[in-house]
């Protein structure tokens, strides 16, 4: 990653920025495996991003991470990791 880029920065701001835009393909540039099956790759990035959360109380608990990727439970929409960032670059 070009460190110059300042979107890039703060890598848990970038991937949640690719992932709502729709393109997880940037996280994994280069690794054809993990591009293989992109239904599995968009349901780890949205894990990811919920484990990531700026707010500790949003974060899943161990046991909610393990059924979600064991898909006994339904992985919903993770909210954006770090609102705090969000809410500067508006003002």
């Amino acid at each position: 990653m070009d460190q110059e880029d300042e979107e890039k920065t703060i890598l848990t701001d970038w991937a949640y920025d690719c992932y709502k835009e729709g393109s997880i393909d940037a996280l994994v540039e280069g690794d054809n495996e993990a591009l293989e099956d992109k239904e599995k790759l968009e349901k780890l990035v949205m894990i990811a991003i919920w484990c990531v959360q700026e707010d500790p109380c949003l974060r899943p608990t161990m046991e909610n991470v393990i059924h979600m990727l064991e898909g006994t439970v339904e992985v919903q929409v993770p909210p954006c990791p770090s609102p705090i960032s969000i809410e500067y670059s508006i003002n």
